[in-house]
């Protein structure tokens, strides 16, 4: 009895749905209609918008199709209709208004068809869409308001697409809009004034470019954005410092780009970065006490990369950090010191790289428990009783004899003194040897860390060179050699004469201070001695091209003054001269007789 009335159920339960199927409209041919309104045309191989629809659709299914054309108001009258898919067609054209009466459409996909443009209008009345894919087509341009009445859009999917253009107002209207997706364009420059539309963007992607730089004030007035995406961009290497100014990201992502060098300058200001990517960079080293304003990093993912070292302090201040993931890259070790704190770390990723088990790594290895490799386990590369072995092998009682280090030892430690003049150069060695290989450092005499260069400079060797020594560089000067195991020092003194023009040279050696030769010290006294800066030649060509300077300037006064003479018309040529000469005897008075001369003028 109790099968009896379900089976009866059930019958009028399909007559009903059938009866309200048809009396909104029917089931177009070679479609599938499903409970709960929802119609399958995908894969029919139709060649345009089948008709028919029931009025109370809400979900139209009609990609893997062959559609080329979608044409004006295709869809009115499906007021209900919530999702459709025109995915997968051969559509080139849609008309302006096409979607027009669909005002409770909330996702539309269009996604891999032959779109070039999209003229302005074909997204008119879809002012509840909240998703919106147009990824893989052939789309050339953004027009201004094309997309001006989606006011509620959320997600728009505009990635792998021919896209050399997007105008400054194309996003104009997409005022909720929280995530965009650019990925795969011929872009050559970063769309600043288009995206600074975008007030309420959260999430941006930008993939597949060709960009070489990150300009300064690149994403303008996006205050809202929380995640950034860029990737794969092989040609980017620079970052310019003021480029993500105005950010408040919590998720950063610059991967497999040409960055040689962690972009500090630019992330300085990133105080609310939880997540930081910057894997298949060259990046080489990261640099200590530089990250310190990213108060709120937690992750730092650099797999993939060229890092050689990451230096002490790398990651000091960053109370909260707790993933580091450097796998796959070139790192012998990783220090304690390089962590703000070694107990907030719970996952690190080591593996993939040539590590030397010495005891910078005892303090991983004693963690190996409790640390996270994430199914990783990082293997030792050297030295030879340990290579190959993967960290969680070692027992406890194995460690203080395997993870050891030898402390540093200056070898040759023979007093170093030089006493020379002002002007001298001079050179003091410090070779050490230790297990590992000790870090040269010199401290000067005013106890400053001497850097690698400049006048007084560590030469790479570990040599000191002080050029063209001056008096205050007198005093004693530091060598300090250090690794994981300990130091070691060694002090010189150096004491400069004040006495000016002396340039010779000396440095310490393994046989001892070494001075220039007698040859040297001849000719340096020979050009010191010459009496005058130019030799004899020098001298008759400058007189003679004086002497010809002066007579080329006397012929032109003499032409001008004749061109001169000839402008005032008849000239006398002589000049007649009364003169009475003065008495020799008197200082006054009347002379004696006069005279008289005639002067023949030129």
């Amino acid at each position: 009895m109790y099968v009896e009335s379900v089976v009866r159920w059930g019958a009028w339960s399909i007559l009903l749905y059938f009866g309200l199927v048809v009396s909104a409209g029917g089931c177009p041919p070679r479609c599938v209609c499903q409970p709960e309104a929802k119609v399958i045309c995908s894969g029919k191989h139709l060649n345009s918008v089948p008709e028919g629809f029931s009025s109370n659709v809400r979900c139209l299914d009609i990609s893997h199709n062959k559609i080329k054309t979608v044409g004006r108001r295709q869809f009115s009258g499906l007021l209900q209709l919530q999702e459709l898919d025109l995915s997968d067609n051969i559509i080139s054209m849609i008309e302006v208004e096409a979607f027009q009466g669909l005002q409770n459409l909330r996702m539309l996909r269009i996604k891999n068809n032959r779109l070039k443009i999209i003229p302005v209008g074909v997204f008119s009345g879809l002012f509840s869409l909240r998703f919106l894919d147009l990824s893989q087509n052939e789309i050339l341009v953004f027009l201004d308001y094309t997309f001006k009445e989606m006011v509620n859009l959320q997600t728009l999917e505009a990635g792998e697409n021919d896209l050399v253009f997007i105008s400054q107002r194309a996003f104009f209207g997409l005022q909720n809009l929280q995530e965009l997706n650019l990925d795969r364009s011929n872009l050559t420059f970063i769309p600043t004034e288009a995206l600074s539309q975008l007030q309420s963007l959260t999430c941006l992607r930008i993939l597949r470019l060709t960009i070489s730089t990150l300009p300064n004030n690149a994403f303008r007035r996006l205050h809202r954005l929380r995640s950034l995406l860029i990737a794969n961009w092989p040609a980017l290497d620079t970052i310019a410092s003021s480029s993500l100014i105005g950010l408040n990201l919590t998720s950063l992502v610059i991967s497999s780009c040409n960055l040689s060098v962690v972009p500090y300058s630019a992330l300085r200001h990133l105080v609310y970065l939880r997540f930081l990517d910057l894997s298949y960079n060259p990046i080489t080293v990261i640099q200590g006490n530089l990250l310190g304003d990213l108060l709120r990093l937690q992750e730092l993912h650099l797999a993939g990369g060229s890092l050689l070292r990451i230096e002490p302090g790398a990651f000091r201040g960053l109370a909260y950090f707790r993933l580091l993931n450097v796998t796959s890259n070139q790192l012998t070790t990783l220090e304690e010191s390089v962590f703000h704190s070694v107990g907030n770390l719970q996952v690190l990723r080591l593996d993939g790289n040539p590590l030397a088990c010495d005891c910078r790594l005892l303090w991983v290895v004693r963690r190996r428990v409790r640390l996270n490799f994430e199914g990783h386990q990082p293997t030792c590369s050297s030295p030879d009783a340990v290579r190959q072995r993967e960290f969680r092998d070692f027992s406890d009682k194995d460690l203080p004899t395997l993870f050891t280090c030898r402390p540093p030892h200056i070898m040759d430690r023979r007093s170093q003194e030089a006493r020379v003049e002002e002007g001298t150069t001079v050179l003091f060695s410090c070779k050490a040897d230790g297990d590992p290989f000790p870090f040269i450092t010199w401290i000067s005499s005013h106890k400053n860390v001497v850097s690698p260069t400049g006048r007084i400079r560590v030469l790479p060797n570990g040599t000191l060179e002080v050029r063209f020594a001056q008096v205050q560089d007198s005093g004693t000067y530091q060598c300090l050699a250090g690794n994981a195991a300990g130091n070691d020092s060694l002090a010189v003194k150096l004491y400069v004469k004040g006495l000016p023009h002396n340039r010779t040279i000396s440095f310490f050696s393994e046989e001892g201070w070494v001075e220039p030769s007698n040859t040297q010290a001849v000719n340096s006294s020979a050009q010191m001695a010459k009496p005058y800066p130019f030799d004899a030649k020098t001298l008759i060509i400058a007189t003679t091209m004086g002497f010809l300077s002066f007579l080329s300037s006397v012929a032109i006064c003499f032409v001008f003054m004749f061109l001169w003479s000839q402008s005032k018309g008849q000239i006398k040529h002589t000049a007649t001269i009364d003169f009475v000469p003065r008495s020799s005897m008197s200082g006054g008075g009347d002379g004696g007789d006069g005279g008289r001369f005639t002067m023949k003028l030129i």
